[in-house]
């Protein structure tokens, strides 16, 4: 028996899609039932007429992570996990929501993985915990790269990567667990939900971009490598999950063209983004609303940064989606719905 945490965000949902392929019945817990819905259109878009019978295959359960009574009761009667629920932030206000529901919530699934007896667990991380202290920008960072808090470490980072050494404590302990750390993903969901941001933006015109890069990769291949690493004899290994290296720029005008929308043409100086986040902060404050800019997201969008998909490439044998059909994916979704 299958149980997913997560189930109804991004990844989620495309796992439980490439999940019930295999017609074996699921778990899936929940704390929105209304998420539940994307779930379903999610299926609706990628399986078709199948989609209803496939999605009642899945068992949901109101459960809360970081509620371990109700946890146990859950996960009692399966024998692999897909441990994919996380908080995602970089507003310094959710730092502590970020760390209970990523580090704690990850520690209470890794104690009942042992306590139970489960089989695996599949940990979906994410290139935030993996470090790149001392890696030119030209370079790419690689599964070992040396993690460091500084001053300029995301809160999201620092929860993630906690949630890490939880589960690399549990396999000291006997758990047979496996990683994954996927890049910015790309797929069909909510365009007001997580790095799909972005795709709203820009469908409402958006005229500046960020000399940045970041790694980008299509929410089907991150799914598809979970289930093989899961199936196959391989643990105790964490994997990075890159489709490809890309300019911000690039990625805004591949999601421009596709939309048929202007490109961004004036690109962001450190001066005026320094200005922006600090008046985003300022009107958040006068409203009682989210800063749509944060000083952490700020530093992010100048850093030049390279990962390397090789590991997993060679162990898998797996070939990644191109990003722009991962962009062309997530705009056909938008267009189904």
């Amino acid at each position: 028996m299958i149980f997913v945490t997560g189930g109804t965000g991004l990844i989620g949902s495309h796992l439980l899609a490439e999940l019930v392929k295999k017609n074996e019945p699921i778990t899936a817990i929940y704390r929105n039932s209304k998420k539940i819905e994307t779930v379903k259109r999610v299926f609706d878009f990628y399986l078709g007429t199948e989609a209803k019978r496939l999605f009642s295959l899945i068992r949901w359960v109101p459960c809360d992570v970081l509620d371990v009574v109700q946890l146990e009761e859950a996960m009692k009667g399966h024998t692999i996990v897909y441990h994919c629920a996380a908080n995602v932030s970089f507003k310094r206000r959710d730092y502590l929501k970020m760390m209970q529901t990523n580090r704690t919530g990850t520690e209470n699934i890794v104690n009942l993985c042992l306590s139970l007896k489960f089989s695996k667990l599949c940990y979906v991380s994410s290139t935030a915990a993996v470090g790149n202290k001392d890696i030119p920008s030209n370079v790419e960072v690689t599964e070992n790269g040396k993690w460091e808090k500084t001053d300029e470490t995301s809160g999201y980072s620092i929860s993630k990567y906690s949630a890490e050494k939880e589960v690399w404590r549990g396999i000291e302990e006997g758990l047979n667990a496996v990683i994954i750390n996927p890049s910015v993903v790309i797929g069909a969901g909510d365009w007001n939900e997580s790095s799909l941001v972005i795709f709203r933006t820009i469908s409402r015109g958006l005229r500046f971009y960020s000399p940045g890069a970041n790694a980008f990769v299509d929410a089907r291949d991150v799914v598809k490598i979970m289930v093989d690493l899961v199936e196959k004899d391989i643990k105790n290994e964490r994997f990075l999950c890159i489709g490809e290296n890309l300019s911000f720029q690039s990625l805004f005008n591949m999601i421009a063209d596709c939309l048929g929308k202007k490109r961004p043409s004036y690109k962001v100086s450190p001066l005026l983004m320094g200005v922006a986040w600090r008046l985003a902060t300022l009107w958040a404050a006068l409203t009682f609303r989210s800063p749509a800019i944060t000083r952490s997201s700020a530093r992010s969008a100048f850093n030049v940064t390279r990962f390397s998909n090789e590991k997993v490439k060679k162990t898998l044998n797996h070939e990644f989606i191109p990003i722009d059909e991962a962009v062309s994916n997530a705009v056909l979704y938008s267009t189904h719905n």
